[in-house]
């Protein structure tokens, strides 16, 4: 009996509140949004790109080692708890072991194997994800500025005069991508504002269109101070530096609107930097360029802020 003549054991509490705990648990585990053809991708959504898939086994990869290590963890505390508690040794201060050599070899060798096994399978993936030395079909110059996205599409395009390798608005664009812009590509562009929306998903921000199974390559460029491009079913996000232009490509796979938004905090209305980006066939994206020519959005809008003389430098070297 406990002291105050009561049957209940102490420990019946403690028992009833794990219970609850992992009830809640089994609750909140299940009750999301997710379906079961969801857990495989560990919360990403649905790729839409050739290279997303990259990306995903990278995260499954990643997810599946640090379940591991938890696991390994969580059972050597539990293994600790229960086998050398002292109500099972009645010894008030066990052995002490000031020293043992394998295991903390073990402990320094372990962590070592983890993290470059981690970084080979990053460095791999990331050579794929940034390589360019494929030629694009596309090029889309994304600029970034406070608080919207502007699109110079670098295509020949009826009814659009120019060249967009001499362009004085393209001036900020490296030599090293403008090498591969078509020749007297005139271009169009289209520049949005936090208002506007998408007439079909009703998503703010401006629509960029995309040719399904061409590859894309986005030239990054920012007028003002680092966004960050994140078109979220692509699994893909670079940095828009101003000075220091980025650049990627990808093949899209699956038509459909889609999300972007910037990833990068940027100031006070930054989360209102969001875009659309619309998936079509590639008849219904040179038809799109057409409209927007027929328009008067012929040309290019000014890409962003000068190169730095540091990257410059590094222009001059790589080329």
């Amino acid at each position: 009996m406990s002291p105050n003549g009561s049957d209940r054991s102490p420990r019946r509490p403690m028992r009833r509140k794990l219970l609850q705990a992992l009830t809640a648990g089994l609750v909140l585990a299940t009750a999301t949004g997710c379906t079961w053809e969801d857990f495989p991708r560990l919360g990403m959504p649905t790729p839409t790109t050739e290279e997303a898939p990259i990306v995903l086994s990278l995260w499954q990869g990643s997810w599946a080692a640090a379940l591991a290590v938890g696991v390994l963890v969580w059972g050597l505390i539990l293994w600790s708890a229960i086998f050398h508690r002292r109500s099972r040794t009645k010894v008030e201060i066990p052995p002490q072991t000031r020293y043992n050599v394998p295991i903390e070899a073990l402990y320094t060798v372990v962590p070592i194997i983890i993290v470059s096994v981690l970084f080979y399978f990053t460095a791999r993936d990331e050579s794929k994800l940034l390589s360019m030395d494929k030629k694009p079909d596309v090029t889309v110059n994304v600029v970034g500025f406070q608080w919207s996205w502007c699109f110079n599409y670098i295509e020949n395009v009826d009814g659009s005069t120019g060249d967009a390798k001499t362009a004085r608005e393209l001036d900020s664009v490296p030599e090293r991508y403008k090498k591969d812009f078509p020749d007297n590509a005139g271009g169009v562009y289209t520049c949005g504002t936090p208002g506007e929306r998408n007439p079909q998903t009703g998503n703010p921000g401006p629509t960029l269109w995309l040719p399904e199974g061409k590859t894309v390559r986005f030239v990054l460029t920012s007028r003002d101070v680092i966004h960050s491009f994140w078109v979220v079913p692509f699994l893909m996000k670079q940095d828009v530096i101003p000075g220091h232009p980025n650049a990627f490509q990808v093949t899209p796979n699956r038509q459909g609107t889609f999300l972007g938004k910037c990833a990068e905090l940027c100031g006070v209305d930054h989360s209102r930097m969001l875009f659309n980006v619309k998936v079509v066939s590639p008849e219904r994206y040179e038809q799109h360029l057409k409209e927007l020519a027929e328009k008067g959005q012929t040309g290019y809008v000014p890409a962003g802020i000068e190169q730095t003389e540091h990257e410059k430098n590094r222009e001059a070297n790589i080329l």
